[in-house]
C-alpha cells in the first residue's frame, strides 16, 4: 500500500518521536524523544534513563500512543512499549552523543532502550486518510 510506504519513510528520515505513556492517575503523559531506529511503522527504538518517570509508566502498563509529523503528514499509532535492558540491543542502538546522557556509555547503569510496537496507525499523507489495524501494518 502507498500510504503505507510513504508512512515508512517519513518515521525513517524523523528524528524526533512524541510518545505518550499512560500516568498512574491514568493520564496521558508525552515527551519528545530521538528516535534511534525504525522497522517500516511496526517498530521503533528509542534510547531513555531507567530513573525516568516513562520508564516507570511502561514497566507498570505498556500502553502507549506515538505520533510524528513531516510536511502537513502525520502518522498516529497506538501499540505498547517493552523496556530493554540486554546488553546486545543497547549496544546496537548506541549513538556517540549519547555519552552526554549515560557518562557510563553502554554499561551505564541508567541507560535503557524503549522498544514501541505499533497496534494501530492511523495516517493521514497527501490529504489521504487510513487507519491500520494488525496486519494491515
Amino acid at each position: 500500500m502507498e500510504i503505507t510506504l510513504k508512512a515508512a519513510e517519513m518515521l525513517t528520515k524523523c528524528s524526533e518521536i512524541s510518545l505518550a505513556s499512560i500516568s498512574e492517575n491514568g493520564y496521558p503523559r508525552i515527551c519528545v524523544l530521538s528516535k534511534i531506529k525504525s522497522e517500516g511503522i511496526k517498530k521503533f527504538w528509542v534510547a531513555t534513563g531507567v530513573s525516568s518517570v516513562k520508564v516507570r509508566h511502561f514497566s507498570e502498563n505498556s500502553k502507549a500512543g506515538a505520533c510524528f509529523y513531516s510536511d502537513g503528514n502525520s502518522v498516529t499509532m497506538v501499540g505498547k512499549v517493552s523496556v530493554i535492558h540486554d546488553r546486545a540491543v543497547k549496544a546496537e542502538m548506541w549513538l556517540d552523543w549519547f555519552i552526554n546522557h549515560f557518562p557510563g556509555g553502554i554499561d551505564d547503569p541508567d541507560y535503557c532502550i524503549l522498544e514501541f510496537e505499533t497496534e494501530e496507525a492511523t495516517l493521514w499523507i497527501d490529504n489521504e486518510f487510513i487507519t491500520l489495524r494488525g496486519e494491515q501494518i
